[in-house]
């Protein structure tokens, strides 16, 4: 009598390599462990399954639908959906047992229960490097994130790539200039610029009730060109007055003035005021990390600038700055 056989597969969305791959995969992962390493962050691993109650702290929304979520007896349990949210607990939690600022850095597997397509995965690496401050942090530590990163490039093999750089509190004052009060749904959707174009972005607006003035103005703040200097005295001529705003064109001038210090190449950075990453807890800094000859596969890094990262869980107040590598490219 035959036995049933099972036809081996995996899920849809789970990566897995041959071993032509997988070695190189992970050389490009010990690449990026050594140059976090250099620059004096220290590694840690936190459980790959976290009490519900900690994952979602922060509320529901978009994240509740994502993860990957279930019981066991009487225990609440969710997979990790990122290692910023982890990060936040273990700050919180071991406190009284780290150094600030505090220079982590964290290479793990992460999982999302999303409709998995071309370049999203259901489970996928995170490579995260932060740096968080015990009550504040010098925007001068963005500046030194964003040059790490140029390295972490660079020691990959790139030559050709950009770090796209704005400020959310450029984003905000200037959206209050306009009176709008869902900043956070604004921001969300200039973030799909790339994807939907300018006519997607206007139509998502006109949907959460901006006027066409407000859309049209929008629009025209986000297509300013020029030169790094040429923005900056652009986002000047505005002259709008909220402190908000001018402390944003501050610190991105101070970021962009100190990746120059740090001997980042021009060529390597830019400012692009349509660059908002969707999250909500950014308040400052925001970047994205473009492969300049391979811009179909999108951002392959991203972050910024979170000013309380454990609110939820301790009332310490711990800004921080970080950035996550979240797609690897292989050829």
């Amino acid at each position: 009598m035959s036995k049933d056989i099972v036809k081996p597969s995996t899920l849809p969305g789970f990566l897995e390599l041959l071993p032509e791959d997988q070695i190189l995969f992970n050389k490009i992962k010990d690449t990026i462990r050594n140059t976090y390493e250099k620059y004096g962050f220290i590694p840690i691993d936190t459980p790959l399954i976290e009490k519900s109650e900690v994952l979602l702290a922060k509320g529901g929304g978009e994240t509740e639908k994502q993860i990957y979520r279930f019981t066991k007896g009487d225990t609440d349990m969710s997979i990790r959906f990122d290692l910023t949210v982890p990060l936040a607990r273990y700050v919180a939690q071991h406190f009284s047992e780290l150094t600030f600022p505090y220079r982590r850095y964290h290479i793990g597997k992460v999982y999302r229960g999303e409709r998995s397509q071309r370049g999203r995965f259901r489970e996928f690496y995170q490579c995260d490097v932060d740096i968080i401050g015990n009550g504040k942090l010098s925007v001068i530590y963005d500046a030194e994130i964003l040059s790490i990163i140029y390295s972490t490039f660079k020691n990959l093999g790139f030559e050709d790539f950009t770090i796209r750089i704005n400020n959310r509190k450029i984003l905000n004052g200037f959206f209050g200039s306009l009176n709008i009060k869902n900043t956070v749904d604004v921001l969300r959707v200039i973030d799909k610029l790339e994807k939907i174009g300018e006519k997607g972005v206007a139509d998502e607006l006109n949907d959460l009730g901006l006027l066409n003035d407000a859309i049209e103005r929008i629009l025209k703040f986000i297509r300013i060109q020029g030169s790094d200097e040429e923005k900056l005295q652009a986002l000047e001529s505005l002259n709008l007055e909220a402190e908000i705003f001018q402390e944003g064109i501050e610190e991105l001038e101070t970021v962009t003035g100190f990746l120059k210090s740090f001997g980042v190449p021009v060529k390597n950075y830019t400012i692009d005021l349509t660059i908002a990453r969707g999250l909500d807890y950014y308040t400052g800094t925001v970047c994205e990390t473009f492969l300049d000859d391979y811009p179909e596969i999108g951002s392959v890094c991203s972050g910024g600038r979170y000013e309380n990262l454990a609110e939820y869980y301790t009332t310490q107040k711990l800004p921080g700055v970080g950035v996550s590598i979240g797609k690897v490219f292989i050829t």
